[in-house]
């Protein structure tokens, strides 16, 4: 199968290009060229621009296209536009971000955002999951059941940068006592993203079409459960001191600081109904490889974490917590 991802280089991206490629599948990159060209040699680069220099692109045909870096309606508008009778399958990576609604357990037809300024681009937290409702308007209207839609949530795995899920299994592992955010009962999700790029593939070379939500795990997880898994695999022997998120706030945390770390009212944001992906069939590798390939990958590397928060703040939260709660 002949498949053009637009993005690739990045991430999810390069996730699904590593798929594909593993699948035997004749793969094409468009981007810019300014993240790790020369990533993938044994696929076809192309460069240039998505929005207004897409001329690299005309004239070819490809099975199918995987778009992951479409944020903006008028600009993923001019790639469903050249590539309508070009390809015969639409692939857009969403966002659950898209909804409005905070009810735990929503499906895909929960309530959308909408911009109150159509004509808007700026990227912003407020207007993110907007503009990706309006991309997937866009990418439906072209493809209509030629298209899938797929919406993760937080997605974890080698080459993520946002270190959202990779804090955890780095601090468990150094031991101690750790300041976990609210009570050991709260849900989380997330899904690995190599589990979310097999999925996606598997969509594409069946040629399906709909929404689906795509974050897991398929069983009800706690963040205590989440953390006690961090420290069975890490042999970290961390002591986890639950603090909750009003305390938190009133320092103002902000998500990075701590990930996974939200307002009690907000909890629900993320915990989604993926039913329909999992019937599609969606699978999920044990939570306890992904935290061992987690952990492997950030020594291996070195990298410094984007997310978290400094032993000094974490100490000093502690105390603070410790003398409030006498």
């Amino acid at each position: 199968m002949k498949v053009l991802v637009l993005g690739g280089t990045q991430f999810v991206g390069r996730h699904i290009v590593e798929v594909a490629l593993g699948r035997g599948h004749e793969v094409t990159l468009f981007n810019r060229g300014r993240t790790a060209p020369g990533l993938f040699p044994d696929a076809e680069e192309l460069h240039g621009d998505r929005d207004g220099g897409l001329h690299p692109l005309e004239g070819r045909t490809w099975d199918a296209v995987v778009d992951v870096n479409g944020y903006v309606p008028r600009v993923v508008q001019q790639s469903t536009g050249l590539l309508r009778g070009a390809v015969d399958h639409y692939t857009f990576i969403s966002t659950i971000s898209v909804y409005s609604e905070r009810a735990a357990g929503m499906d895909e037809s929960a309530t959308l955002s909408r911009l109150a300024d159509q004509a808007a681009e700026e990227q912003t937290q407020e207007t993110y999951g907007p503009l990706k409702v309006l991309c997937e308007e866009v990418v439906q209207d072209v493809f209509a059941d030629r298209a899938a839609i797929v919406r993760p949530g937080i997605v974890a795995g080698p080459y993520d940068d946002t270190d959202r899920f990779t804090y955890w299994p780095v601090r468990v592992a150094d031991g101690g006592e750790v300041l976990a955010p609210g009570t050991p009962e709260r849900p989380v999700q997330f899904i690995d993203a190599r589990d979310l790029a097999e999925w996606t593939l598997k969509m594409t070379d069946e040629r399906r079409g709909g929404v689906y939500n795509a974050t897991g795990p398929e069983y009800d997880l706690t963040m205590g459960g989440f953390l006690g898994d961090c420290n069975a695999v890490t042999g970290g022997g961390a002591r986890f001191e639950w603090v909750p998120d009003e305390f938190l706030l009133s320092y103002g945390l902000q998500p990075s600081d701590l990930p996974l770390a939200v307002r009690s009212s907000e909890v629900a944001w993320f915990m989604v109904d993926c039913s329909r992906a999992i019937a599609a069939g969606l699978s999920y590798r044990p939570l306890a490889d992904t935290i061992r390939d987690m952990l492997e990958w950030v020594r291996s590397t070195g990298r410094r974490l984007n997310a978290g928060l400094s032993p000094q703040q974490e100490a000093e939260l502690l105390e603070r917590w410790r003398r409030s709660a006498q």
